[in-house]
C-alpha cells in the first residue's frame, strides 16, 4: 500500500477508503438500468398525461399524491406514507385579458395575484426596477399600469443565475408599484426564448399595502410593448383578472424508503416536487424530479444495493408558492430527532444532467469532488460548491449538505411555468441520464458519507 498525502488545493482523484473497480462496476449498473430497462419515462408520461398541471390545493394535485401513493407501493419498497401538509389554494379564474390600446397580449395570471375586480384601464409606465419607480416618483405613476421590463441578462452563462437577477420584479413587483398609486402591473416573463407563451410564478404582497392584480405577459408581447410606448408614450393597457385565494388545503408529501443495512437511523433524504404551476403539465418543473427520484431508488433496489444508511425518497408539495412541504419535513425530521447525512434534490428539469452543487462545508465540496474520476465516463464533470434546492432547504438548519443535481440549464426558461412545459418537451435519454446520475450521488454518499473533516488523504490500493 502507498499512502499519498495531497495538498487541499490539489486535484483530488479518489475518495478515502477508495475502492474503483467496485464502484466502478456498481455505477455502471445503474446507467445499464436507468438506459436499458428505466421506468422514467413512462412515469413522467403518466404523470403528466394521467394527471396534468397540479397547483397544490387543487384535485390535479390530490390525484398526484394518489398517483405516486400507488406507483411507490407497486415498487414494494420497506415503506410509503403520506406526511400531511397545510398548502395555499389560489384559483387562477376563468377570465385572463390584457391588452393595449384595445389589442389582447398574451399574458398568465400571476400566482397568488388578486382578482382585478372588472376591467382596469390606464396609461401604461415602463422602468427596469424598483429604483427607478423611486426616481419617477408617485405623481407620475399613480393610477397608471406599471410594466416591469427588465430581462434575463443574456451574457451570463448561467440561466439560473440570470433569473435571479431579475426574478424579484415577479415577486415584488405588485406591491413595489403599489406604494406609489399604481393600480396593476404588467411583467416581462423570465426567459430567454422569444415567444408568444407568457410564464406564470408566485409573486407575494407586502403587509399593509394595497393590493393590485399583477399579470406576466410573453416576451414577444413585452418587447412589442416597450416598442409601442416609445412610439406612443400615452398608450392605455388593461387587465382583467378574477384569480382568488380560497383557505388553505391539507395535502401531503409523499415518501418511501430502503432501510439501511448498517445504520437505519441515519437517512438519506433525496427528492423533487409533486405539485407544479397550473399550466403546461409540470413535466420539466417538477416532473422530471419526481421521477429522477422514483427510478433512482428503484434503480438501486433492482440491482441489489443494500444501503448503509437509510434511504427516503420524499416528493414534497408546494415548492411553488409557499415551500410548506419543505419546511414540513424538516420540522417533523428536527422534532423526532432525525439525523440526515445528506439531502439530494432535482428540480432544474430533465436536460442533460452536467453534474452537481453543494452547499456544505468546504471540506465537503472537496470530497464530493473526489468522485469526479468515477463520474466522468458518463460526461459529468461540474463539482462545485453552490445550490442545493428549495424543498431540501430548511435542512440547512440542522446542519445538513444539500446537493443539487445540475442538468445543463439552456432551455430550462423556455419552458419553465408555462404552457410548454409539457411530456413531449423531455427527451427520452436525457431524462435517463438524469435519473442514473442522481442514483450514482446517492451511492456514492450512502457509501462514504460527507465527512466535513474530509483532508485530501488519499489511500491507493
Amino acid at each position: 500500500m502507498i499512502r499519498v498525502v495531497l495538498l487541499l488545493s490539489l486535484f483530488i482523484v479518489f475518495s478515502p477508503s477508495f475502492s474503483q473497480n467496485e464502484d466502478s462496476l456498481e455505477i455502471r449498473k445503474i446507467f445499464d438500468e436507468a438506459l436499458v430497462e428505466g421506468h422514467a419515462y413512462e412515469n413522467l408520461r403518466s404523470l403528466c398525461k394521467d394527471v396534468g398541471a397540479r397547483l397544490s390545493g387543487s384535485p390535479e394535485a390530490e390525484k398526484a399524491v394518489e398517483w405516486a401513493k400507488e406507483l411507490l407501493e407497486g415498487y414494494q419498497f420497506d415503506k410509503v406514507w403520506l406526511m400531511p401538509v397545510s398548502v395555499p389554494h389560489w384559483v387562477r379564474g376563468d377570465i385572463e385579458e390584457a391588452g393595449v390600446n384595445g389589442k389582447a397580449m398574451s399574458i398568465k395570471t400571476l400566482g397568488g395575484s388578486v382578482s382585478s375586480n372588472g376591467k382596469i384601464e390606464a396609461e401604461i409606465i415602463e422602468v427596469q426596477d424598483f429604483e427607478e419607480l423611486e426616481k419617477i416618483g408617485q405623481e407620475n405613476i399613480e393610477g397608471k399600469i406599471v410594466f416591469f421590463n427588465r430581462p434575463m441578462e443574456k451574457r451570463l452563462i448561467s440561466t439560473g443565475e440570470a433569473y435571479g437577477g431579475c426574478v424579484k420584479q415577479r415577486w415584488g413587483g405588485a406591491s413595489n408599484a403599489s406604494k406609489y398609486g399604481a393600480v396593476g402591473v404588467f411583467v416581462r416573463s423570465m426567459s430567454h426564448h422569444k415567444d408568444k407563451h407568457a410564464h406564470t410564478g408566485s409573486m407575494g404582497y407586502e403587509e399593509g399595502v394595497d393590493k393590485i392584480p399583477a399579470v406576466a405577459l410573453s416576451i414577444q408581447d413585452a418587447e412589442m410593448l416597450s416598442a409601442l410606448l416609445k412610439e406612443k408614450p400615452n398608450s392605455l393597457g388593461y387587465i382583467h383578472v378574477n384569480s382568488e385565494t380560497l383557505p388553505d388545503k391539507q395535502s401531503y408529501n409523499v415518501i418511501a424508503e430502503i432501510r439501511g443495512s448498517q445504520e437505519p437511523d441515519k437517512i438519506i433524504t433525496f427528492g423533487g416536487h409533486l405539485d407544479s404551476w397550473d399550466v403546461g403539465e409540470g413535466a420539466h418543473d417538477d416532473g422530471a424530479g419526481v421521477v429522477h427520484s422514483i427510478e433512482a431508488l428503484r434503480i438501486l433496489k433492482e440491482i441489489g444495493y443494500k444501503p448503509r444508511y437509510t434511504l427516503r425518497c420524499v416528493l414534497f408539495m408546494n415548492e411553488e408558492n409557499g415551500n410548506n412541504g419543505g419546511k414540513t419535513y424538516a420540522a417533523v425530521a428536527k422534532e423526532k430527532g432525525e439525523v440526515h447525512i445528506a439531502a439530494l434534490e432535482s428540480d432544474a428539469g430533465g436536460f442533460v444532467p452536467r453534474g452537481f452543487t453543494i452547499d456544505g462545508t468546504e471540506e465537503q465540496v472537496m470530497q464530493m469532488q473526489s468522485w469526479q474520476a468515477l463520474l466522468k465516463p458518463y460526461r459529468l464533470h461540474l463539482f462545485e460548491k453552490g445550490w442545493g434546492g428549495v424543498d431540501i432547504g430548511p435542512l440547512k438548519e440542522q446542519n445538513v449538505p444539500l446537493i443539487g443535481l445540475r442538468p445543463d440549464d439552456q432551455r430550462y426558461f423556455d419552458h419553465h411555468h408555462s404552457d410548454t412545459d409539457v411530456f413531449e418537451n423531455v427527451h427520452k435519454r436525457e431524462l435517463e441520464l438524469g435519473a442514473a446520475s442522481f442514483a450514482a450521488m446517492i451511492y456514492l454518499v450512502d457509501k462514504y458519507g460527507l465527512d466535513s473533516s474530509f483532508n485530501g488523504e488519499i489511500i491507493l490500493d
